[in-house]
């Protein structure tokens, strides 16, 4: 229908989920508290909470449910100590930080995911004495195979390669490249790894360059969707100013 809101991808889903979070500390009150219970060396209860930073009971109660709610803080039940028997009452709600990190960048930054891949690349070197240059190759396309059966998959058995197409760009939308697709081509509109792109070029842009190289064969090896190998999309060098260095052309219809 026109005027409908254009339903969010998954990814857009937990954009949004991390936003709320990080909005949830603008509070202050929410914000002291958070920090009050990251403090501890375990859970607190509301009590201690509304005790440790100075605000009433039903204050505490309201901004830590809400961090709770909001992702931040994670919740255990338990009687106070103490308290045991029928006449101890309802065991009380306990509170800690919840784990994982919640960060939010925009345009958004993967810094992960390179990190990782050259840390692969040294250990897999010093291990085969093989240059790091060369193991980074490897890994970067091994991750690329990854991220290419996993479009195969979300293509599933739908025909023709604008599922396909689709498939990719919503796999890389999850790792920020932000991918527009256009007839003869799907353009990188971000480069998650901008800040080391700027330092190291070469480096980040070769890793760029074998990772998509990686998702169009891992593409080719899924059964499900893939546009299989006499349809290759074509990973190829193309900077240009404000996005990805890495452009995939399209086959002609």
């Amino acid at each position: 229908m026109d005027g409908a809101p254009t339903p969010e991808s998954p990814h857009q889903a937990a954009v949004a989920a991390r936003l709320r979070s990080l909005a949830s500390l603008s509070e202050p009150v929410r914000r002291t508290l958070y920090r009050f219970v990251a403090e501890q060396s375990g859970p607190v209860s509301r009590e201690q909470a509304a005790s440790g930073v100075g605000v009433a009971h039903h204050v505490a109660k309201f901004h830590l449910d809400k961090l709770e709610e909001d992702g931040l803080l994670e919740v255990e039940y338990r009687r106070p100590a103490g308290r045991t028997g029928p006449g101890a009452g309802r065991p009380a709600k306990y509170y800690r930080r919840a784990p994982g990190e919640v960060a939010v960048s925009l345009p958004e930054r993967h810094y992960e995911l390179p990190a990782r891949l050259m840390a692969e690349a040294i250990q897999a070197g010093a291990a085969s004495s093989e240059p790091v240059s060369a193991a980074l190759r490897t890994t970067a396309q091994a991750a690329g195979r990854r991220l290419g059966r996993q479009a195969g998959q979300l293509a599933g058995c739908r025909p023709g390669p604008d599922a396909v197409v689709a498939a990719v760009c919503a796999v890389l939308e999850a790792e920020g490249y932000e991918p527009r697709a256009t007839f003869d081509r799907i353009t990188l509109s971000n480069c998650p790894f901008a800040g080391l792109a700027q330092d190291f070029t070469g480096l980040v842009c070769g890793m760029n360059l074998n990772l998509m190289r990686g998702l169009v064969q891992g593409l080719a090896e899924d059964s499900t969707g893939a546009s299989g190998p006499d349809e290759p999309l074509q990973p190829r060098l193309d900077p240009a100013a404000g996005r990805c260095c890495v452009t995939l052309g399209r086959p002609h219809p």
